[in-house]
């Protein structure tokens, strides 16, 4: 493996030109796919195997061109303090409204509530629903138009009206300008590092490059695979973070080459062949979690995993080819400035900050390890009281109108008016439907909890019927979910009583019940194939059974704590504030998927590169103390630098104004930030250092069945010459570089016009 990405990066390095117009030209062959392919499909929300799902199909089945899906909007009605809906001048406002807001060719339906008795028992609150025949994404912009006109003028008449559903709901932004914030950080964090414009601004290069090569893919591919809009939210999330992260790791390892006396080719061919030996190993192992997502059953999950597994694929490959190719444009720009005006590149010394903070550990590991497992151990202590479910208009700011919309129905109707249960009958096999529909409907209506249901609604073949099951407490409440779970229970008993029909209950509430359980019965499965996969990748990287192991640990230390976080802020409420969340509830049903996924693959990144130094050390002969310090000498700061890197562009999505996304954001930056600085640089070293020359022990007979790929670089050390630590950068009038071993080909000699 090292040889071969030694070949590879000496290649591009000379080969630049060829690289980058390859390159180019890749981006512009899938930019042109994505132009002309058709556009993406609309998202779909199927979740096959839940009893949600299975009912919703019925009725699209029972009741064809009822527009299911179509778009719709509740408009709430609010009359001015001690006064009545049902006044004269209110109502004459409402029926106008109604009759303006019917009035287009998009508009399947628009019901008063007086005649659909929608007005609550104090006469304060009334509702009239809007629906349409085409979904939300579809709807015109001069029938939005029109339910906006009508919506201001019954203000205009004194009434306070606010409007839900999902005409008119304004769309999630993924982070607006705090994300562009968080990319000048990574900025920031570059130049900081590296101390050089050019290899601060490469690596951000790069991974816009590879973004943009994976957007349009997935563009160009959306009609064909049937990706939507949102499958490339994660590809960008990742592809940007991964892809700064390994551009980093090649450019960090070759200033250290340079600063070895290495020419700028021998230099890229060594970064490529150890850096991009880790580099391979840690993108294989965030492409196996984000293709493990496949496991949840999910299959828009799925396809977002696999979309974003594609484009860390990518920016594995721009950094083993395009990084060594623009090194070939710019060799000494990359440097730092002070290299550059002293003439030579500085080795790194023995002391630095990595070096030190080793020493410290290996001088205190046990207390050290007791520190980082503790703290942890009471950070992931919330999760115990884990709640999932799919927060919905009520986690959305008091600023917006869909947010009022749902405190006014609360408040006129009962909390959980704006979750009602459906229930869909299937009385095909009844000799009276009615009779049957009617059992059934009395049965849920008198089961506890359940405040009211609505009259049932036929089918033209009279063998299906849908109603509403009004529950007495809010959707996202752990009561709703009991009381879908008892109706669920006592359905033997109701269907025997109704002779022949049976029913299903489905709805917004009910699906994210189901969906949420689906999600948290998977997460054990999930873990146990990535972890499992991962496993078996490290040990054959690591050539040790115990190392593999304390990673595993410590991943599940690390995202256990940052879940515990999340619940912390946004389920029980400490410093929501702080990041503008305003109400508390449930944490999203894919969350811990997410969470999991996500992280496992991204901690894997620094427990590989990290590690592979301390295990390239250990090779080449370092005791295991010494090896430790020469690992975090040469790659605690990089390691450091990639996570904050991680944590800006992770935190700008809290600047968004959708809880959910913020808790993306939050939960994905939380988790690098323990196990980049808790786990890799704490707990990582202090195991390492009590088990000694035990941490890299593997029994023979494994060790000969295990491919062996060379992750550390061994073979390199037999093909390139040794150079004193400090060599003036080759001027042009320099003499010729020694040639490489004579194990290279005639063609890998070294390219002196890369000094010109």
């Amino acid at each position: 493996m090292a040889t071969f990405l030694y070949r590879l990066g000496r290649l591009a390095f000379r080969r630049r030109w060829y690289v980058a117009l390859m390159w180019v030209a890749v981006l512009a062959a899938v930019g042109f796919g994505a132009a002309k392919a058709p556009a993406a499909p609309d998202d779909t929300n199927s979740m096959p195997g839940i009893e949600s799902q299975k009912a919703f199909d019925l009725l699209e089945q029972r009741f064809p061109g009822s527009a299911a899906d179509g778009a719709n909007a509740r408009v709430v009605f609010v009359a001015p303090s001690g006064q009545k809906v049902t006044a004269a001048d209110n109502r004459a406002a409402i029926e106008k409204f109604v009759d303006e807001a019917g009035d287009g060719s998009q508009v399947a339906s628009a019901v008063s509530p007086f005649q659909a008795k929608a007005v609550s028992k104090d006469s304060s609150t009334a509702y009239a629903t809007v629906t349409y025949k085409v979904k939300a994404d579809d709807l015109t912009d001069a029938a939005k138009k029109t339910l906006e006109d009508a919506i201001a003028q019954a203000r205009d008449s004194g009434l306070t009206v606010e409007v839900g559903g999902t005409a008119l709901a304004t769309q999630p932004a993924a982070g607006g300008s705090a994300e562009a914030i968080g990319i000048a950080i990574a900025a920031v964090v570059l130049l900081v590092t590296f101390g050089s414009m050019a290899a601060a601004g490469l690596p951000l290069l790069t991974a816009i490059l590879g973004v943009g090569i994976s957007m349009a893919s997935i563009l160009a591919l959306a009609s064909t695979l049937g990706l939507s809009e949102t499958t490339g939210t994660l590809a960008t999330m990742l592809g940007l973070a991964c892809g700064i992260d390994y551009a980093l790791f090649i450019v960090s390892r070759y200033r250290e080459e340079r600063a070895k006396g290495h020419t700028p080719q021998e230099a890229a061919g060594l970064a490529a062949g150890t850096a991009g030996s880790a580099v391979v190993f840690a993108g294989l192992t965030v492409v196996i979690a984000l293709a493990g997502l496949s496991v949840v059953g999910i299959p828009m999950l799925t396809k977002m995993g696999l979309a974003a597994a594609g484009a860390v694929v990518i920016g594995v490959l721009i950094a083993l080819t395009l990084v060594p190719a623009l090194l070939g444009f710019w060799p000494n720009a990359v440097l730092s400035r002070r290299s550059r005006k002293r003439g030579h590149a500085k080795a790194a010394g023995e002391n630095n900050g990595g070096s030190r903070w080793a020493r410290f550990v290996l001088r205190r590991p046990l207390p050290v390890l007791i520190a980082s497992v503790a703290g942890l151990g009471a950070l992931a202590i919330p999760v115990m009281d884990l709640q999932l479910g799919m927060p919905g208009d009520e986690a959305k700011s008091t600023s917006t109108t869909e947010r009022r919309a749902y405190d006014d129905l609360a408040k006129g109707f009962g909390p959980g008016f704006n979750g009602p249960l459906t229930i869909v009958v299937d009385a095909k096999g009844s000799d009276d439907p009615k009779a049957a529909v009617t059992t059934i409907s009395e049965k849920i209506g008198a089961t506890k909890g359940v405040v009211s249901v609505s009259a049932a609604q036929f089918n033209t073949a009279g063998d299906t019927a849908v109603f509403s099951a009004v529950p007495s407490t809010s959707p996202t409440s752990e009561q709703t979910k009991d009381l879908v779970k008892t109706i669920r229970a006592q359905r033997s008993a109701t269907e025997a009583a109704a002779e022949g029909a049976n029913f299903e209950v489905t709805g917004t509430t009910a699906l994210n019940i189901d969906v949420a359980q689906k999600t948290q019965n998977a997460l054990i499965p999930y873990l146990i194939v990535v972890v499992g996969l991962a496993f078996l990748l490290l040990m054959v990287v690591f050539r040790s059974i115990l190392v593999p192991i304390k990673a595993a640990v410590g991943f599940l230390l690390s995202v256990l704590a940052a879940l515990g976080s999340v619940i912390a802020v946004f389920q029980w409420g400490w410093g929501a504030s702080l990041l503008g969340v305003e109400t508390t509830g449930p944490i999203m049903s894919m969350m811990p998927i997410f969470l999991v996924g996500i992280v496992f693959g991204l901690a894997m990144d620094y427990e590989v590169f990290l590690v592979a130094r301390m295990r390239e050390a250990y090779v080449h002969g370092d005791e295991p103390g010494q090896a430790i310090v020469s690992g975090f000498r040469n790659s605690a700061r990089v390691v450091v630098a990639a996570a904050l890197i991680m944590m800006a562009v992770f935190s700008g999505f809290i600047g968004a104004g959708e809880s959910m996304i913020k808790m993306i954001g939050f939960g994905l930056a939380i988790a690098v930030l323990f196990d980049a600085f808790v786990v890799r640089m704490a707990l990582v070293p202090a195991v390492l250092a009590l088990l000694g020359k035990a941490a890299w022990w593997m029994p023979r007979w494994l060790d000969r069945i295990l491919p062996r790929v060379d992750v550390e670089g061994e073979a390199l050390t037999h093909q390139s010459v040794p150079v004193p630590a400090s060599v003036p950068v080759p001027a042009p009038a320099a003499a010729p570089v020694p040639a490489p071993a004579p194990v290279l080909a005639r063609a890998e000699l070294v390219d002196d016009r890369t000094t010109r």
